[in-house]
């Protein structure tokens, strides 16, 4: 199955305001496991970016000066190509949602159905309610390293959600790096059921002679009737 881990980083909080997206990160997987394909664009939003963006994405207007709009095909073309018809997972997916859209719309382009987006914060708020739920705190949570993250960025961003996203689909059965895809689908490959083998010399009783006759006892109290009677000897 193809599903799509994204993350947009954006100028402000609300698109109903004007804010608008600035970067947008996406990976690509088959059947639970990164297949390479990636997509990442910076993009110029057409107003300044937020004090509070800068400071947790290090991304500023100059930054963003040169790049495309949203609406250049490069951008919204080449992001509706990779997408696809494929799910969408994001974490705190309304958030994504919201700016997508109201970027679509802008180009003249129909939404993206909600049903379309798999929603990470919501599975996570139900697997662990009352705890922290954040992307930070899942990675943390499922052992993922962040260290290569010194800030919020949309590519990296989505590699870490895809790893989150894995762990709770049911954890980490498979390898899982993005650093070497051709790995990780090799020691998927390798990894089979085998039947168990039988000891070649029987471990001895660890119960004594005592314990024996006691146990022996206590199945005769049982009657002949007694359903151990029947397999003890």
């Amino acid at each position: 199955m193809r599903e799509i881990c994204f993350d947009t980083e954006t100028t402000g909080l609300d698109p109903k305001n004007g804010d608008r997206i600035i970067e947008l990160g996406a990976v690509e997987l088959e059947n639970l496991l990164p297949t390479g394909r990636e997509f990442h664009a910076f993009i110029n939003p057409q107003r300044a970016v937020s004090a509070d963006t800068i400071r947790i994405t290090g991304i500023t207007d100059d930054m963003l000066a040169d790049k495309p709009d949203f609406s250049d095909p490069s951008v919204v073309g080449a992001l509706m190509e990779f997408f696809g018809d494929a799910p969408l997972v994001a974490h705190n997916a309304e958030f994504d949602r919201a700016f997508l859209n109201a970027e679509l719309e802008r180009c003249g382009r129909g939404p993206i159905p909600k049903d379309r987006f798999v929603d990470t914060l919501g599975i996570a708020r139900q697997r662990y309610p009352g705890a922290s739920n954040t992307l930070d705190a899942l990675c943390k949570r499922f052992d993922i390293s962040i260290e290569k993250r010194d800030l919020h960025g949309a590519v990296i961003d989505s590699q870490l959600l895809a790893g989150v996203y894995l762990e709770l689909r049911g954890g980490r059965a498979r390898a899982f790096e993005f650093g070497d895809v051709a790995t990780a689908a090799a020691d998927t490959a390798v990894a089979e059921r085998r039947p168990r083998r039988s000891r070649p010399k029987p471990l001895p009783s660890r119960l004594s002679e005592a314990e024996r006759r006691a146990h022996a006892a206590f199945v005769d109290s049982l009657g002949e009737n007694a359903i151990w009677s029947k397999f003890s000897s």
